[in-house]
């Protein structure tokens, strides 16, 4: 394990000595250095994770230290050590970006507190720093495909809402693209170089759910051995997207409620508020008007979510797109494989006959795993699974027999998951867009595993 480098800056030898010796035995990594010229010649060399800085040197003094550091290593946290300055010079130093100040003679233990809330305060902004990196997703436009009115409707709607700060409730089938959609907003946005966080609400449990929505504090529950920060504060000046938000539990209703009336929300553990500029997207494929009556969800929460509401077409409600999106599947998975399969004509039958009770994506692991088995250039009827090619041997009159194909068609994409996955749940539950809780039921239920 890679051990905390300190820099201890003192003139007085023997207290230098003293301290460094009793940090490195509390298995830290300790550089030494007794002026601030000294100590900036070891910054350019090594830059440590905290600065122990006496503010009172011969030559550059404290504060001007301090002020080198800040300007040069900012990434660096200062820890001041006054002894012989007033209380007033201590404070001039906060204010000057020092993290902390601690009295000499230094208590080893209150030095030990000091260095690791700094660290702490490091890892929260690394963190946000990394999730921001890789949450601010390109447009989308040239995936969400589709030329039949019902999309080209949804795609307007999308370029007239996407500039505005309003909350949008985007409302569909699984797999109909809602989290697609949701990205094309923001993609579209104002804040379109913030990051977009997407949180999946169904796969939490409600005191897990929380603590990533709004963070924690240290010690707030068991094993919450350091502060986090939620994802509100991770979105801050973009977008958060609340996935599946019909399953939340109402006590957390009542926290998401208060963001989105006052901005503001406090960490578990905390007592203090945090103020946060996030605009609000919400996806769900359960009907909420129901659930409000039933009273699972709150008919306040609901409004403020649905300002504009944003329903997603299923696939077979839009099947003048099927063709262009297989073409869209196969072309992906020819640059991605090396290839250069195509669909032939009777393959294109059978896909507009079946009723794509999984919508979109459906259609996508359908035609990711027909090019795979195929062989040859051109996928074949033969290719696809036997229950969709059953579908397609009744027609015209397959409306009848699909409801007897939906179990076999939705355990075949399940058994195709687990393959693709080898046999690891967590990752099939996400392939397959649902939550791990929901797939292990379908397991018991289609006698799929253990």
């Amino acid at each position: 394990m890679t051990r905390t480098a300190l820099l201890l800056v003192d003139d007085d030898d023997a207290f230098r000595t003293a301290l460094g010796g009793e940090l490195e035995r509390r298995r830290f990594g300790v550089t030494l250095a007794a002026s601030g010229e000294e100590a900036l010649e070891r910054l350019a060399d090594s830059e440590p994770d905290v600065v122990l800085l006496d503010l009172r040197l011969p030559g550059m003094s404290g504060l001007d230290t301090l002020k080198a550091i800040r300007e040069r290593h900012p990434a660096t946290d200062v820890i001041v050590l006054t002894g012989h300055g007033s209380i007033d010079t201590a404070i001039e130093s906060i204010r000057m970006g020092a993290f902390d100040y601690v009295s000499k003679p230094c208590p080893l233990d209150e030095l030990d507190v000091r260095i690791q809330r700094a660290l702490e305060r490091q890892a929260l902004r690394k963190r946000a720093t990394l999730l921001e990196r890789g949450l601010t997703p390109p447009d989308p436009g040239n995936s969400f495909i589709g030329d039949s009115d019902a999309f080209r409707n949804v795609l307007g709607l999308i370029d007239r809402v996407a500039p505005t700060d309003s909350a949008i409730l985007i409302t569909g089938q699984t797999g109909s693209g809602k989290e697609m959609a949701a990205k094309l907003i923001h993609a579209r946005s104002l804040r379109r170089q913030r990051p977009f966080v997407v949180v999946e609400c169904a796969s939490l449990q409600e005191s897990l759910l929380q603590s990533e929505l709004f963070g924690h504090e240290r010690g707030a529950f068991t094993g919450a051995d350091r502060a986090k920060p939620g994802l509100f504060e991770v979105a801050h000046g973009g977008t958060i997207f609340l996935d599946e938000i019909g399953e939340v539990s109402l006590a957390t209703q009542v926290k998401l409620l208060r963001v989105l009336d006052t901005s503001t929300f406090r960490r578990v553990g905390a007592t203090s508020e945090i103020h946060v500029n996030v605009r609000v997207l919400a996806a769900t494929n359960r009907d909420l008007d129901a659930r409000v009556r039933q009273g699972l969800f709150r008919e306040d929460l609901y409004y403020r979510l649905s300002t504009i509401r944003l329903p997603l077409p299923s696939l077979r409600e839009r099947r003048a797109d099927i063709d262009q999106l297989a073409d869209h599947f196969v072309a992906r998975l020819n640059e991605r494989l090396g290839c250069a399969k195509r669909l032939g004509a009777g393959t294109r039958r059978v896909l507009q006959q079946h009723d794509w009770p999984g919508n979109v994506r459906e259609l996508l692991h359908v035609i990711e795993a027909a090019v795979i088995v195929c062989d040859g250039v051109e996928v074949l009827p033969e290719h696809l699974p036997a229950a969709m090619r059953a579908t397609s041997a009744s027609a015209p009159g397959h409306e009848t027999a699909s409801v007897a194909t939906l179990e076999a068609v939705e355990r075949s994409h399940i058994d195709l998951a687990l393959r693709t996955t080898a046999g690891h749940r967590g990752q099939a539950a996400k392939l397959l867009g649902i939550s791990e809780r929901n797939l292990y039921r379908k397991l018991r239920e289609y006698d799929l595993g253990p």
